[in-house]
């Protein structure tokens, strides 16, 4: 019961906090609203005993995306400008997108089934094995240091990656800032 009241208010302050940065106009004001929307994501994820997920979630929503929309309001300003037309079109993307992908979660087997395909091929093999194997006995952990290791280290280095090539971009445009000193006549 206690871990449900948990989940309750965590979904809710989650709510509250993306609710707060739609109806924000300050970009730095939405940056932090965004960022500790990425620091509830990552208590979720430990909650629901995802430490792996809760540590990308942590370094790349509150750490890398918070320093990244930063470095973007100092290029653009602070405050966002008003659309001059509604944009309709957006939403309707939005929409259809979303409804494509409820649709296509509608043959999903239901959560902890234990007759999905998933846990009838590769897991009873890694939940068997895998704390002899590599000898750590946490299944997930052992997953993706040993089994996945270099799968791991590929997601590792394409987010590295990106993140260089978004600081790249970022350092490539300067605004000129106007000069405080007069000309002389």
């Amino acid at each position: 019961m206690l871990i449900e009241a948990i989940n309750i208010v965590l979904l809710g302050m989650l709510v509250l906090t993306a609710l707060a940065a739609v109806r924000l106009h300050d970009l730095f004001a939405v940056t932090m609203m965004f960022g500790i929307y990425s620091l509830l994501a990552a208590v979720v994820f430990v909650v629901l005993d995802a430490v792996d997920v809760a540590f990308t979630e942590a370094a790349v929503g509150v750490g890398i995306s918070t320093i990244l929309m930063l470095a973007t309001i100092g290029l653009v300003g602070r405050h966002e400008q008003r659309p001059a037309h509604r944009p309709l079109l957006p939403l309707l993307v939005v929409a259809v997108t979303g409804a494509a992908l409820v649709y296509g979660t509608l043959d999903m087997p239901f959560f902890a089934d234990p007759a999905a395909p998933v846990h009838q091929h590769v897991v009873p093999y890694y939940l068997g094995k895998s704390p002899e194997q590599t000898g750590i006995p946490n299944v997930v952990t052992s997953i993706l240091a040993s089994y996945r290791g270099y799968d791991t280290l590929g997601e590792l280095a394409v987010i590295f990656t990106a993140g260089v090539g978004v600081l790249a971009l970022l350092g490539l445009r300067r605004r000129k800032r106007p000069s405080k000193e007069r000309p002389t006549p």
